[in-house]
């Protein structure tokens, strides 16, 4: 039908470290956390919890049942956090202590779910240096998957990401970082250095930057998505600040969805203005399966979000959850 455009959204796909030792070509196992030196030791503890792992896994492995509704022909864009550095450098950022690197040639596994956009504000994207950077940027861009949020400067990191869809409008994504997710200060792009596009506060300041960048690139029949990795990896609450702040972003600054990220676990959603804000999507891959600590949050359940608009009136026609389940390393119903 004309003018409606469908999403599929979801939180962080932490494809780097276990899983990436899994799949077909895996990175040297060596990494540098104050408990676990070798990349293996968390398939040792998932399969101690769920059972062996048949290596090496297919690409489309990892997503398991939930492949065919990724796939869906009623999709038009598929929207994942990228969680990962994709690279083969050695060069560890060694201020962190986790350090997640998935290798480029299992690029594959994205590919294979039809990823289309991967925001990459976030705070493992640097884990392996800017060399590490670069090549994740290099291999996103051969595997025609477009990103945003990371770059060579500021400029590309703050740039969007416009899709055309059919003759039905465009949507533009935006995607941010913020320090209370994790990530370095010193990781913030700059005008002569790469880096992650970092958003300063939930101010009134934040609030007209947001809006003057939406109002350079929106048209009348364009959806706009804000895409942010904020807050803590556990915990329920969702603070006065960030409610304010998304239903300003609503009134003012012409955002129509808002994709936020970081959190471990599913937060709270809303429908504000007849917009849906996800405040934390949760996980949707990630290789913790068997480590003690945090069970209360139930880290390895998902939500997998399928939201259809209206690019004209800009409201909700379906908002979607299928709930998931990780386990063996993949997603599943």
């Amino acid at each position: 039908m004309d003018d409606l455009v469908t999403m599929f959204m979801c939180g962080d796909v932490m494809s780097g470290r276990g899983i990436d030792q899994v799949m077909p070509c895996p990175s040297d196992p060596k990494i540098y956390e104050y408990y676990m030196k070798s990349a293996e030791g968390y398939v040792s503890i998932a399969e101690n919890k769920n059972g062996v792992i048949q290596k090496p896994v297919s690409y489309s492995y990892i997503w398991g049942d939930m492949l065919d509704e990724m796939k869906c022909n009623d999709i038009n864009i598929r929207i994942i956090n990228l969680e990962t550095s994709v690279t083969t450098s050695d060069n560890h950022w060694e201020d962190k202590s986790i350090n997640y690197r998935m290798h480029p040639n299992n690029v594959p596994c994205l590919t294979a779910a039809n990823i289309d956009y991967c925001s990459l504000a976030n705070n493992h994207v640097l884990d392996w240096g800017y060399s590490g950077l670069d090549e994740t940027l290099r291999t996103l861009e051969k595997a025609n998957i477009k990103y945003s949020g990371a770059g060579n400067n500021s400029n590309e990191a703050e740039k969007p990401v416009i899709f055309e869809v059919k003759n039905n409008g465009r949507v533009i994504i935006f995607s941010y970082g913020m320090y209370s997710s994790g990530i370095p200060l010193e990781w913030q792009a700059t005008t002569n250095m790469p880096g992650v596009n970092l958003l300063a506060d939930l101010s009134s300041n934040s609030i007209q930057i947001i809006q003057e960048k939406v109002s350079e690139f929106k048209r009348s029949k364009d959806l706009v998505v804000f895409s942010v990795h904020w807050g803590g990896n556990w915990e329920y609450e969702i603070s006065n600040e960030q409610i304010e702040f998304t239903h300003k972003l609503i009134e003012n600054t012409g955002v129509d969805i808002i994709h936020g990220h970081s959190s471990h676990h599913v937060k709270g959603i809303e429908i504000y203005k007849g917009k849906p804000v996800i405040y934390g999507c949760g996980d949707f891959l990630n290789d913790y399966e068997g480590i003690d600590g945090h069970e209360m949050f139930r880290g390895d359940l998902g939500l997998m979000y399928i939201i259809k608009m209206n690019v004209s009136s800009k409201k909700i026609i379906e908002f979607k959850m299928i709930p998931t389940k990780i386990k063996n390393f993949r997603v599943n119903h």
